[in-house]
Formats: C-alpha cells, sequence, structure tokens
C-alpha cells in the first residue's frame, strides 16, 4: 500500500523571500528537497489552499500543507532470496552482500538480485527510491551495504553519505609489492573508449575521487591494503589501484594479463587461476544512525575464496 504523507507548517517571517521549495526543504527536513519539489509540482503541497510552484517566493505566515502518497518508485517482483542481514531495526538494515550478488536490477540482471531479496523480506521498501537502497557494490564486491527502511531514515542517510560521514573500510589483495601506503587522489570518470570501463581522466566527465589505504600483508606476489573511501565513485578503489601499477588480484576488468609466477606448486596455481573477481571486500561500516543520532559501527569477515586466496599467499610467501 502507498504511504500517506501528511505534513503542515506555518512560513516563519524569518524565511521572507525565499523560494518555497528551500523554505519547505528547512521545514520539512526528513524529505529531500526534489521530492518536495514534485509534490509543489503535482498540487499535493499547497501554500495557503492553493497550488503554486517551486520557484515562488513566500513572505513569511503562510500556511504550507502537503497531503501526499509515496508511490513505487519501480515495478519489480519479490523473490524469496536468502540475504544475510547483520543488523535491522525499524529504521535501517545492514546486509552482508555476497560476491556474485548484484545490487540493483540493471540490463541482464533483472532478477536474482539483492533488491528483489529486499522486496521480499522488507515489503515496505518498494516505496523508497531504489528499495531505500542507499549505496551500492560491485557485483563481484562483497561486504556491508545499509539500506534505509523508511523515508526519514533514507533522507538523513543519503546527506550522511554525501557529507562523506560514512566510515567505508575495505580489504583488497593487489597485485606486485605495494611499497606504502598512500592518499590516492586522482579525478574518475567514464573510460574514453571502452564505455564499461571507467578511468582515471581529466575530462568533463571526472569526477572527485579520493582513496586513502596502508598496508596490511605482504606477500611474494601481492599486497593486502586496507582501504578508506573518501569519496563513491563507480569501480572508485579497482581503478585507483590500477592508476598506480597495482590493480586488484582477479580483477576482470582493470587487471590486463597476470603473469604467472615461476616456480609455483599446481594447488597453488589451481587456487590463483580459479579466482575470477576482484579480490575486495567492504569489512566495516561505520554510520550515525539516522534517527538515534547513536555511531554505529559493523565489521564483517571476508568470504571463503578470499580467504582462501590470501592462505595460498602466504604458503607461498613460505615456500621461497
Amino acid at each position: 500500500m502507498p504511504q500517506q504523507i501528511r505534513l503542515e507548517a506555518t512560513i516563519p517571517d524569518d524565511f521572507y523571500g525565499k523560494r518555497l521549495d528551500q523554505a519547505m526543504a528547512e521545514l520539512f527536513p526528513d524529505h529531500s528537497r526534489g521530492r518536495l519539489q514534485g509534490w509543489i509540482k503535482s498540487g499535493e503541497a499547497t501554500l495557503n489552499g492553493k497550488k503554486h510552484k517551486p520557484k515562488d517566493k513566500v513572505i513569511g505566515g503562510e500556511e504550507v500543507k502537503v497531503s501526499a502518497e509515496l508511490q513505487e518508485d519501480f515495478t519489480m517482483e519479490a523473490e524469496d532470496i536468502p540475504l544475510d542481514i547483520v543488523y535491522q531495526d525499524d529504521y535501517l538494515l545492514v546486509i552482508n552482500k555476497a560476491a556474485d550478488m548484484v545490487v540493483h536490477p540493471a540490463v541482464g540482471n533483472y532478477s536474482g538480485t539483492m533488491l528483489n531479496g529486499l522486496l521480499h523480506h522488507v515489503p515496505e521498501v518498494r516505496v523508497l527510491p531504489r528499495a531505500g537502497i542507499v549505496h551500492r557494490l560491485d557485483k563481484e564486491t562483497s561486504g556491508l551495504l545499509v539500506v534505509a527502511k523508511t523515508i526519514e531514515a533514507h533522507t538523513a542517510l543519503v546527506e550522511q553519505l554525501q557529507q562523506r560521514a560514512f566510515l567505508r573500510q575495505y580489504l583488497a589483495i593487489a597485485q606486485g609489492n605495494v611499497i606504502s601506503g598512500a592518499k590516492i587522489e586522482a579525478p574518475i570518470g567514464r573510460h574514453p573508449t571502452n564505455r564499461i570501463k571507467m578511468a582515471v581522466v581529466t575530462n568533463g566527465s571526472a569526477k572527485e575521487a579520493i582513496t586513502n589505504f596502508r598496508l596490511a600483508e605482504k606477500f611474494r606476489l601481492a599486497t593486502e591494503v586496507i582501504l578508506k573511501l573518501e569519496t563513491g565513485r563507480t569501480h572508485q578503489i579497482r581503478v585507483h589501484m590500477a592508476h598506480i601499477g597495482h590493480p586488484l588480484m582477479g580483477d576482470p576488468l582493470y587487471s590486463g594479463r597476470f603473469q604467472i609466477p615461476r616456480a609455483m606448486t599446481p594447488e597453488h596455481l589451481e587456487i590463483l587461476k580459479g579466482f575470477k573477481r576482484q579480490a575486495l571486500h567492504a569489512q566495516l561500516l561505520g554510520l550515525e544512525h539516522p534517527i538515534t543520532g547513536e555511531w554505529m559501527e559493523w565489521q564483517v569477515e571476508p568470504p571463503e575464496d578470499y580467504k582462501n586466496l590470501k592462505a595460498m599467499l602466504i604458503e607461498d610467501l613460505a615456500n621461497h
């Protein structure tokens, strides 16, 4: 069922000269400015009982009312897909996403996604933008994601994400001998010739991208690193690590041809060749609870394939 929204407020006198949508965004901070603009345009939000435009100016003392419904933003099927839910309350849930799960439906993946599973386990998220999904992980990246369950929580979590207030820490295994940690500041945009890839570019599509990383463990063939994101661009960690000459092991898009090392046991070689995804895991997620304001953190271990790859690299180092 659509969620009913009923809001009322009096425009304060010191709001004189502000746009109606701006005034409403300050009066009703649980709702995004874009959503409020839509209600103004549709007439579901009125000023002194009359329809107005978002850009119309207020003078103070007017009565603003909203009588609206949160409609479904899409039509997708709910599917009984197992989800590893590590935390849940009335406002949000945190999911440990499997490495082979698509987060949001797209061309070629209209079912079997995390979103389809969410609609089964938490049907009330259907009326939220992207079913409450605040941020994403690539299909083959495992680890933690937060999902909002109410419009108030969604608005607050999106605002935190935009303000870079989330703590997002990743584990990754990068090819080669990484000498030291670093802060990578390199803008990311669409690759100029390969449209399925992102790249460090300086053209008009580039957006600021900042990745911090430090060393965790060194092996003969690779280095495990711990990364923290300041921004959240598409494929950011994968692009940045490839940019500095240390693409993630197994990355099918950015690693290029991996040179098989000499003197490697058949068992180790089998594990190496069998690891066909980027060795990347969203290990830790921290955020301020959107309603209580409490700081919360969750941490999960990487999946078995990551652990097996790391164990192989440790044995390989010991053998040499």
